[in-house]
């Protein structure tokens, strides 16, 4: 027995439905996404009667129950609580025609780059009839006063805040498209002169919309679970990859759990957000559902692994640790309701070992992916994580994926690995994990890290400022300055001018080694004079007022040779700072850098400089 019809159904009457209440939205849904142009470019395909896709609906009343929502921009307290159908997909293109025909209210969209905005479509009526090829010039969008501007915004370019101006200018709204008679009986008032137009675009436009026929496909109540699941999954046709979470949402939802609510929360549920607790810490604010999705994975499929060892199962037989978005698929509502709250609890432990390593805003971190892992462990691990022995074992993970870049790019299987090899290294000090005998890093790549978006580059910088670094003019610790607002820049040691002036190639006095945070005050101070000048401006400045020895003291904070840049010796210099920067790697790493590697420079001339 078939689980689905086949049929056609008008637009008119699904935006009918739609705006009743009586077809909605499972609440596990996403969100409408769509932007202007595609709105506008939907109405266009609909206006040359162009095929735009077939939406499916289900069935409710049957053994799959999800909590409903209606369509976005429609009142939920206008329509039935009981609706007789749910859209499985096509809600992006039936938001969009809801919201742009069914609905006199200005559309809720975005611009291509996000931001939001409020629009009304209209067809300019005349360049509608000048052909088909002319259609997309014709439908334009005008803000929530029904206005476009120009001038930056100070004058006012089309203005069709009035039926009358409407009539007067010929611009149809898109909101009438489906019942137009009593804007054509305010076009004979106020321009009866184009009522022969009108009748021309009444038959050429306004029926394409009335006449629209959209496939639908509708599942039998009777689907299962399981299926409508799969459905949901293998229909995504709006071009928008549904995520691990929608996909759980959907599969949780039939078994009667609102994922959503309990990530997002939600007034109407009375459901705390467990997405607002994260962004509570500066250090979690972007940690998405799927990093706590995949934090508890890891924690199950460990857990599933030591009932197979622990039955005495060998080889395949043993189910692996895993961190797939297969896996992630998976994950049974049992084990996410058992470990959510403990993983939770995991990642803001977490946060506080990121911040005994000096990570203090989100913006600071190498690699997100590395939260995910270390949440798992600190789960496991509880309060022990602070004993000392287990802590510097930590901190050597942590640093090695970061100093060794190890974490960019498809990273499943490494975060599988360190969980599980983490937590017999903490028992076994033999049993080093990958991470760490993996790890690696060559001297040279000093040379090469430029970017401050890099994970290496974000990783030094902030072992410079745990080391103590202060700021040249404020005196006081970085870090801490940060954290009260003051303005932070990147500072070239030997400055760019000055390094351009003698004919310095830009990929050596650009790397980080001529690199170091300190104030963009102090910085604009610096300027472009040799290090000699700008260090004896700053000690004499009377808010500064540093002899040799204290200003020394600080260049010392930051691995800065003093005595290279009171001679202005840019060779002794560079030398000089890799050679630090490289001991407080070991340092973090727990290994010394690559052996064999240039401590010179692939460009240094025989003379000793590092010219271009």
């Amino acid at each position: 027995m078939t689980t689905f019809d086949s049929t056609k159904r008008s637009l008119p009457e699904l935006l009918k439905d739609i705006t009743t209440g009586k077809i909605q939205l499972p609440d596990f849904q996403r969100g409408w996404v769509w932007d202007d142009d595609h709105v506008q470019s939907l109405l266009v395909s609909i206006a040359r009667s162009f095929p735009v896709g077939a939406v499916m609906l289900m069935e409710t009343g049957g053994e799959v129950r999800f909590e409903t929502r209606p369509v976005e921009g429609i009142d939920p307290d206008s329509v039935t609580k009981d609706p007789d159908q749910l859209i499985l997909d096509g809600q992006q293109r039936l938001t969009s025609l809801t919201q742009a025909v069914g609905l006199d209210a200005p559309v809720n969209t975005r611009t291509a780059k996000g931001k939001p905005i409020k629009r009304h479509y209209y067809f300019d009526i005349r360049t509608a009839l000048e052909g088909e090829d002319r259609l997309e010039e014709a439908v334009i969008a005008v803000d929530e006063n029904r206005q476009t501007r120009k001038n930056f915004g100070r004058d006012v370019d089309i203005d069709l805040s009035s039926r009358q101006l409407e009539c007067e200018q010929l611009y149809f709204p898109c909101d009438k498209l489906l019942s137009p008679n009593d804007w054509a009986g305010d076009l004979f008032k106020y321009n009866k002169d184009e009522i022969g137009t009108y009748f021309e675009f009444q038959e050429k436009i306004i029926s394409a919309f009335s006449a629209y026929q959209l496939p639908v496909i509708e599942l039998k109540k009777e689907t299962s679970k399981e299926a409508v699941c799969l459905v949901f999954e293998k229909v995504n046709t709006g071009g928008v990859q549904l995520s691990v979470f929608e996909l759980i949402t959907a599969s949780y939802a039939a078994e009667g759990y609102n994922l959503r609510d309990d990530w997002f929360g939600s007034d109407i549920r009375d459901v705390p957000s467990r997405k607002a607790r994260f962004e509570e810490h500066e250090l979690l604010r972007d940690v998405q559902s799927t990093d706590l999705l995949q934090a508890i994975t890891l924690l199950q499929t460990r857990e599933r692994k030591l009932e197979d060892l622990k039955a005495g199962r060998t080889g395949k037989q043993v189910r692996p640790v895993s961190a797939k978005r297969a896996s992630v698929l998976d994950l049974p509502l049992d084990a996410y309701t058992r470990w959510a709250d403990a993983v939770e609890k995991g990642f803001v432990e977490a946060a506080y070992f990121l911040k005994g390593e000096c990570f203090y805003s989100r913006r600071e971190l190498p690699y997100a992916t590395q939260l995910v892992p270390l949440a798992a462990v600190m789960t496991l691990l509880g309060n022990r994580w602070r004993e000392p022995r287990i802590h510097a074992k930590l901190s050597r993970w942590f640093w090695s994926g970061v100093l060794g870049e190890l974490y960019g790019g498809a990273v499943e299987t490494r975060i599988a690995l360190d969980l599980e090899e983490l937590m017999t290294w903490f028992e076994d000090d033999a049993e080093l994990p990958r991470t760490v005998i993996d790890a690696s890093f060559d001297p040279t790549r000093l040379e090469s890290l430029r970017s401050r978006n890099s994970a290496a580059y974000k990783g030094i910088n902030v072992l410079i400022l745990r080391e103590g670094a202060e700021d040249f003019f404020w005196k006081g610790d970085i870090q801490a300055l940060d954290q009260q607002g003051v303005e932070l820049d990147i500072h070239h040691i030997f400055p760019r001018a000055w390094c351009e002036a003698q004919g310095l190639s830009y990929r050596i006095y650009d790397s980080i080694i001529n690199k170091t945070p300190i104030s963009a005050r102090t910085n604009r101070m610096i300027g472009g004079d040799a290090p000699s000048a700008y260090l004896a401006r700053l000690q004499a400045h009377k808010q500064v007022q540093l002899g040799d020895e204290a200003m020394n003291a600080l260049l010392e904070g930051h691995r800065i040779p003093a005595e290279t840049l009171r001679t202005d010796d840019f060779d002794a210099f560079y030398q000089q700072r890799k050679r630090r920067l490289l001991e407080i790697i070991e340092k973090a790493m727990g290994k010394k850098p690559l052996l064999g590697s240039d401590e010179g420079s692939p460009e240094a001339t025989e003379e000793g400089a590092y010219k271009a």
